[in-house]
């Protein structure tokens, strides 16, 4: 079982591009599994060839009596349903146990998302006079027009730019790409920080934002100087390296308490701000699906659902005999 997930968790970084986080998820499903298998064999792992329907149906059953979220039984079959179908193609199962397994029925929660006028207070919020503020803002400003994932975001480069067109290029899931359009603020946003960006560099500015009087050449700034070409972080942090998903939501908190933001908001709350947004102003979903990056149309479709709660609450507060 476990040279079998990890030739499975091989092909998924390799082949399939997937990120980090998404492996560690995998490993815990296949760690959970192995947990329980390990007690119906009488104390020992089976091969994943021993595995049947019917014990995996006794594993979604334990899972339901544990208080395991539908959502999380439902990823977990994803997780076996791929596995079995990757150890069909590699021959070491000849059938797939997880194929017949339905994923437990569930009301679909819909996603949080931020107003225009509270995008407005949190797009505010990075001072414009610290060099990191500035940093900060353009950051913000390029997920919310870009409707980027985080994942995504930290993977910008310099050469995905083309300020000129209002466009960058994105690395979605699965190595898929895209074009996504970046608006006249967020371009501004990113021009104002290329001039710190160079600064931070060369070393005149140090890891609290101040200006050095007098900066000195170093090897450090000579070699943080092949940061700028084409292929390297568009977004730095303090010691000139990339920014991680970590670092931005830290960053992001930060700003939502200096603001009196909810807190339940979070980078991605700013995707789903944008998708909401367009959609309630008068964009086709089709035309929202593409810039999400979205393989089906279904996924898209769950903003629908938060622009006719929209005018419903609106139509609710206007209308002189709606309650």
């Amino acid at each position: 079982m476990q040279q079998s997930t990890a030739r499975f968790l091989q092909y998924l970084r390799v082949e399939r591009n997937v990120s980090e986080l998404t492996l560690k998820s995998y490993q815990e499903d296949f760690d959970a599994l192995s947990e329980y298998l390990y007690d119906l064999f009488d104390k020992r792992i089976p091969h994943p060839s021993e595995i049947t329907t019917l014990q995996l149906r006794g594993y979604v059953a334990a899972m339901h009596e544990a208080g395991y979220a539908k959502a999380s039984i439902a990823r977990r079959l994803a997780s076996l349903r791929s596995f079995f179908k990757f150890g069909m193609r590699d021959g070491w199962v000849t059938e797939n146990p997880a194929k017949p397994l339905r994923n437990p029925r569930g009301n679909r929660k819909l996603p949080y998302f931020l107003s225009t006028k509270e995008i407005g207070q949190l797009l505010s919020a990075p001072p414009s006079f610290d060099p990191f503020g500035v940093r900060d803002r353009a950051v913000l400003e390029t997920m919310y027009s870009a409707g980027v994932r985080v994942g995504e975001l930290v993977t910008m480069n310099l050469g995905d730019l083309s300020l000129a067109e209002g466009l960058v290029r994105v690395r979605g899931k699965g190595r898929k790409e895209r074009f996504a359009p970046l608006g006249s603020y967020a371009v501004k946003a990113i021009q104002k920080w290329f001039r710190y960006r160079k600064e931070l560099l060369i070393g005149n500015i140090d890891a609290l934002g101040r200006h050095r009087p007098k900066p000195r050449p170093s090897k450090a700034a000579k070699r943080n100087l092949k940061l700028n070409s084409g292929d390297q972080p568009l977004f730095l942090t303090k010691l000139a390296g990339r920014m991680s998903t970590r670092s931005i939501a830290r960053m992001l908190e930060k700003y939502l308490k200096l603001k009196g933001l909810d807190s339940r908001t979070t980078p991605h709350t700013l995707r789903h701000s944008f998708a909401t947004h367009l959609l309630d102003r008068g964009a086709d979903i089709r035309s929202v699906q593409e810039l999400l990056g979205h393989k089906s149309l279904v996924t898209t479709q769950i903003y629908t659902h938060l622009s006719t709660a929209n005018l419903l609450e609106i139509y609710e507060k206007a209308h002189p005999r709606a309650k």
